[in-house]
């Protein structure tokens, strides 16, 4: 798991409570400024977006990655959370970037 990962129940929660969020037909992004220099990703999905691990665990390997590539650098210090939805089963890669990006953006601008 990498360390720059958002890891115990009270994180999320703190998230969730005062965070800003938006939402796509895929997924859902929600972000609160943190204190320290660095942001921090928690990824939630959920066993009814598919009962194989294999599934899950590639989806959620395709959300990371995008995050290092496209959102990481533009906006420190920041704790994400993306709430991953059942309309991204079978979507290709480029869709759920495109998807994640512009919700990131539209999050941004609130």
């Amino acid at each position: 798991m990498p360390k720059h990962s958002l890891r115990n129940k009270k994180d999320f929660d703190q998230v969730f409570k005062a965070g800003q969020s938006f939402y796509c037909p895929i997924l859902g992004i929600k972000a609160l400024k943190n204190d320290l220099k660095l942001n921090r990703l928690g990824i939630i999905i959920s066993l009814k977006i598919s009962k194989s691990a294999v599934v899950r665990n590639k989806i959620k390997r395709q959300i990371r990655v995008i995050f290092k590539k496209n959102i990481e650098e533009s906006a420190k210090s920041y704790d994400f959370v993306i709430i991953v939805l059942d309309k991204i089963i079978n979507k290709e890669y480029k869709e759920i970037e495109e998807n994640l990006i512009k919700a990131h953006k539209k999050l941004i601008l609130k």
